[in-house]
């Protein structure tokens, strides 16, 4: 598994196997059951992850309980509460496994080593943290300029693969609407 983590790196940085040997070291392979927690609300997030099999949400719960998905990780891509994971600060959000999930995972520590001591370390670091920027930018701006029709549009054209994957609920929470207005909206696309 530690392979396909090599692999997805080395599209961004080169390694020699020394690097390779250290991660394979270094990253940790952990596995979760559907509806298990990667992270819990509340917890400070002390690993960072890449997913090898499965899909993680990002959970927000509102004061009344009520839960909002506000995104999602799934195979090949990386999870992680950054702001956690950065500040040491407890997570204002959870990441809970919506499918039995492989992680492979890396504290604070060593990813900090990584950093400094790979000898593309720090584009590594860079270049993660410049996709996660213009994600956010991109979020927020569809949260303040889009109708519930147009976030599910971006939703589509984002995560088109993961629609058979995920319950309708998880949909309509992420686009921000529920899930009979998400019925309508998608019966008008379907015209």
């Amino acid at each position: 598994m530690h392979e396909l983590l090599i692999t997805q790196m080395s599209y961004l940085i080169r390694m020699s196997d020394e690097e390779k040997e250290w991660i394979r070291q270094r990253f940790e392979i952990k596995t979760y059951q559907k509806g298990e927690y990667f992270l819990r609300e509340g917890q400070v997030c002390r690993e960072a992850g890449f997913i090898v099999e499965g899909m993680v949400r990002y959970v927000l719960t509102k004061d009344n309980g009520e839960e909002l998905t506000v995104d999602f990780n799934k195979e090949m891509e990386y999870t992680c509460n950054y702001a956690s994971f950065l500040d040491k600060s407890p997570s204002e959000s959870a990441i809970q496994c919506i499918e039995p999930t492989t992680i492979i995972v890396i504290s604070y520590d060593d990813l900090q080593e990584l950093y400094e001591h790979f000898t593309e370390g720090q584009k590594f670091g860079r270049l993660i943290c410049e996709f996660l920027y213009v994600q956010a930018i991109k979020k927020v701006q569809s949260l303040y300029t889009g109708d519930p029709e147009r976030r599910y549009l971006q939703f589509l054209d984002v995560y088109s693969n993961l629609v058979p994957r995920l319950p309708q609920y998880y949909i309509s929470s992420y686009v921000g609407v529920q899930p009979p207005s998400l019925s309508r909206i998608r019966k008008r696309l379907a015209k």
